[in-house]
């Protein structure tokens, strides 16, 4: 072993150290806050306190610790709607820890929904969202774009790799392209390279980059492949077809013939067999489902956008997906009953 390496093999131990530490602290710091919001929510539920006893606990804890942040009352409500949001719900309480608190504090202010905050909960941990990252899949609304219809996937996509299906989306969010609604191609292909960290980040785990305008040689004619990636998890190749169009059938001809060649003349022999993905403008479902239904490639369709949705579409989605995930719940509060959080509230005044 060379000196250098031997000073890596160092290194990734402290690495290794300091990321057990964070968690440690991470976990007895989000522990304490869960105690300490379960506990001022006894005490207010109870009429033992009114919310003015909380202002008196901030500056207690102030003059008690000077100097030490993050106790102040607005903080100290934020604890107890922490504890008081996920209360109950053992599916997600078991990851509450493995994400900073600052992640809670972006998913308590802007999402509402039971469910969807699970969702970005159980994502955020599986793939390691940065703050910033969580910030911009929940203004792009991942949680509706993960859920908006079965996906579009060919039958041999499923038999080949069952697990396939859970690693793609039926739309990715490239707002962050910045482009023009009249863009070509070209332009679609440049801003991706240009912002490939982003966009692989969009597109999910463990996928790697391999190359674009990929070669592949055919007979005596040469061949390029838009993007081409690596998913670690499924262990193959992945082949992105860019359309800025709507999807045609025809389509799915061309990407099968990539696949065919990659398989044959780039797939290395402990590979599983390639997937293709066309990113197209938009699609008809109908006609997704019958290009796919007798096809022989591992392949599916999915659309991309490089715009929001505007926030009234988005509020009519939410409304929708939350009357199909908890349909009492709306039912009530369409009758008149007072939501849950707002009865906490009169009951403590």
């Amino acid at each position: 072993m060379t000196r250098q390496a031997s000073f890596e093999e160092v290194l990734s131990f402290i690495e290794e150290a300091r990321k057990g530490a964070f968690q440690s602290v991470n976990t007895a710091l989000l522990s304490l806050y869960w105690k300490l919001g379960e506990y001022i929510g006894n005490k207010l539920a109870s009429a033992e306190w009114g919310d003015g006893v909380v202002d008196e606990l901030a500056s207690t804890i102030a003059r008690r610790y000077p100097g030490m942040r993050g106790y102040t009352r607005r903080n100290l409500f934020r604890m107890l709607q922490f504890f008081e949001a996920y209360r109950g719900q053992e599916l997600v309480s078991a990851v509450l820890t493995q994400l900073p608190w600052t992640h809670h504090l972006l998913i308590l202010s802007r999402v509402r929904a039971v469910e969807e905050r699970q969702f970005y909960i159980l994502e955020a941990v599986r793939s390691k969202w940065s703050s910033r990252e969580l910030e911009r899949q929940i203004r792009t609304n991942a949680f509706r774009r993960q859920l908006e219809g079965d996906k579009k996937v060919s039958a041999v996509l499923t038999q080949i790799h069952p697990r396939a299906s859970e690693q793609f989306k039926n739309s990715y969010s490239l707002e962050f392209l910045g482009l023009s609604s009249d863009h070509s191609e070209a332009d679609l292909h440049a801003s991706l390279l240009q912002n490939l960290g982003r966009f692989i980040t969009e597109l999910g785990q463990d996928f790697c980059f391999v190359g674009s305008q990929y070669p592949v040689q055919v007979g005596n004619q040469d061949f390029l492949i838009d993007l081409v990636f690596f998913h670690r998890g499924l262990s193959c190749l992945v082949a992105v077809e860019l359309k800025v169009r709507e999807f045609r059938p025809e389509d799915l001809g061309k990407l099968t013939f990539y696949l065919e060649a990659l398989d044959r003349d780039a797939r290395k022999e402990h590979e599983r067999p390639s997937i293709g993905v066309l990113l197209c403008a938009t699609k008809d479902n109908e006609v997704v489902e019958y290009a796919l239904s007798r096809s022989l490639s591992p392949a599916l369709v999915a659309e991309y956008r490089t715009a929001l949705p505007s926030p009234k579409l988005l509020r009519r989605k939410l409304q929708e997906l939350y009357s199909q995930l908890m349909p009492e719940k709306v039912q009530r509060s369409k009758s008149g009953a007072q939501p849950m959080r707002a009865k906490a509230r009169s009951k403590r005044r």
